[in-house]
């Protein structure tokens, strides 16, 4: 009887049980990358995207393999999808799946769990998982047959993706992932979505809230976005030419440099496009949703005339009275209201030349400013010299958001991503991971405070190990800037927001990454163009100075409109 080696002995797992087919209906979808970290109940899933075409990138935190997933969807409107075991790896998931939720960004978060005969019971690791992720996904479910696979799946995929997107959680028992289905089983077909044209009676009420409107402003959201509404916003813009300021999760689906361009609004205090919107009698709100920023801020006194534009009906608010809800594709609808408006019809948007005139009068007094620590404004100006129009930048939660999002001119959408449906920190370094995989042709940086990046600084391996080319500027202030910057509003003086680093640019080194320490403010941006031209996984350590912050809100708390 002859020897048998240990590769021989292995089994080979049976190429129909439910593994598989959950890979195939995977492939089916579409799906390039699942991003994650495997567990004991879930090995023969991660076996079996082997040789599938779909690459695993394994990282170091499954919250950090959520945050891949969400922005990856973000990015290409294909879900993305994050994997873990059951217990605290599915937990670990939970924080991105609620930000790809508020974001509207469409993921799938798959979670193994234990099996059906110990769910019901106190169980090791077994917790019920499907009521954890109810409340942040558009479903959650849980397999409980291998027939149930390929419609799961598929019903997975498409609430993902719907008009709405968002996240959705699947729950595979351990037991169920090990069994055979029945050999018939396969993939569904993916559905078909048309757009949806707006209807004929809509645009007619529509139409006649413009025409008698004095100084109608419009607000293009994330929905805009998604949609693609770039090149119609421009047209409706020039034909009428009527402002058009975005939010922070639209910035650039409106050319910052156009000449109708209002800049971004959401910044805690009445910035300068805030201006814009005083003396409007009409809103016209294109993908606009409320989690983005709250609408009391545009619409303080809930009189203004709103025309709200997207694919799904507006959430309830007092501050956002809809008069006309325009249902359908945001472009079909803005290139028919453009068709239907009146030849003649124009409205006053020099208020857009005085408000860009201040914002380039920052960023000019950041590119001009020599003082180390370096200002906030000098960062936004040197980042905005270092990358190309159609470069991503992921500015990280922080006051370093704040500066970014409203002074940072954008050119194109998804360019400058920030998460605010949930403001989350740390999403930025595994969000440029992914960003990179989605966007291999384009140069992306990382744009965090320290406190940010420590959160999920781990990834770093994950970039050097994967090869993935990106860069990470860390803005140093030993603090939680926004949050002293918050404290010093409201109360007059702030405390427990100090912290200690260790030393940045070895921390980055001995990860296999290139480090640079920035000593003086003429250094950064020849530092961001080594970086971004490097092949590899840099870490730029940038100490800045947020005294700007307070100086920032007393100067607007003293401009007075209307512009």
């Amino acid at each position: 009887m002859g020897t048998t080696s240990a590769t021989e002995s292995r089994k080979t797992p049976a190429a129909q049980d439910v593994a598989h087919l959950l890979v195939r209906c995977l492939q089916a979808e579409g799906v390039e990358y699942v991003f994650g970290i495997p567990g004991e109940e879930n090995i023969r899933f991660v076996d079996a995207l082997n040789d599938s075409g779909i690459r695993y990138i394994l990282v170091r935190h499954e919250q950090a393999a959520s945050f891949m997933a969400e922005i990856y969807g973000r990015l290409t409107g294909r879900a993305g999808v994050c994997s873990a075991t059951l217990g605290p790896g599915a937990i670990n998931l939970l924080l991105g799946a609620a930000d790809a939720m508020t974001n509207s960004a469409p993921m799938v978060a798959l979670a193994a769990q234990g099996s059906l005969r110990r769910i019901h019971k106190e169980s090791h690791q077994v917790i019920d998982l499907v009521s954890m992720f109810a409340p942040v996904t558009r479903w959650s479910a849980r397999i409980e047959c291998p027939d149930a696979v390929p419609e799961m799946t598929r019903k997975a995929f498409k609430t993902a993706q719907s008009e709405r997107p968002g996240a959705v959680f699947l729950a595979v028992p351990e037991d169920i992932e090990a069994e055979s289905p029945i050999e018939t089983l396969s993939p569904l077909e993916i559905d078909t979505v048309h757009a949806d044209a707006p209807s004929l009676s809509q645009i007619a009420w529509a139409v006649e809230v413009l025409t008698t409107a004095r100084n109608p402003v419009v607000l293009a959201g994330h929905g805009a976005t998604r949609a693609g509404a770039s090149a119609a916003l421009l047209r409706f813009a020039e034909r009428l030419d009527i402002p058009v300021a975005t939010t922070f999760h639209g910035k650039g689906v409106f050319p910052d440099d156009h000449p109708n361009a209002l800049g971004a609004v959401g910044f805690m205090r009445h910035d300068y496009g805030n201006f814009g919107f005083d003396t409007a009698d009409v809103l016209l709100c294109v993908g606009y949703e409320i989690q983005e920023f709250d609408p009391a801020k545009i619409n303080p006194n809930g009189d203004k005339r709103i025309v709200h534009v997207h694919r799904f009906p507006a959430e309830v608010d007092a501050h956002y009275p809809v008069a006309v809800g325009v249902e359908g594709d945001p472009s079909q609808a803005l290139d028919a209201l453009a068709a239907a408006l009146p030849d003649g019809l124009t409205y006053d948007s020099q208020s857009s030349t005085k408000i860009r005139t201040l914002l380039d009068e920052e960023l000019r007094y950041g590119r001009d400013n020599q003082a180390f620590p370096l200002v906030p404004q000098r960062v936004v100006a040197d980042v905005r010299t270092a990358l190309d129009r159609h470069d991503i930048v992921l500015a990280d939660t922080g006051a370093g958001k704040m500066w970014m999002s409203r002074l940072y001119p954008t050119y194109e959408p998804n360019t400058c991503l920030v998460s605010n449906g949930l403001s989350t920190m740390g999403f930025a370094l595994p969000g440029a991971i992914a960003a990179k995989l989605a966007r291999p042709d384009r140069h992306v940086l990382a744009m965090m405070g320290d406190g940010s990046f420590l959160m999920n600084s781990q990834e770093l391996e994950t970039a050097v190990r994967e090869h993935i080319p990106l860069v990470v500027l860390v803005l140093v202030d030993e603090e939680y800037g926004l949050i002293t910057w918050k404290m010093e509003l409201e109360l007059g003086r702030h405390s427990h927001t100090r912290f200690t680093n260790p030393d940045l640019v070895a921390y980055a080194e001995s990860f296999g990454a290139r480090g640079y320490r920035v000593e003086s403010a003429d250094q950064l941006l020849p530092a961001l163009r080594r970086a971004l031209d490097d092949e590899g996984v840099s870490v730029i350590a940038c100490p800045v100075d947020y005294s700007e912050n307070l100086r920032l809100t007393d100067r607007l708390g003293t401009l007075s409109g209307p512009f």
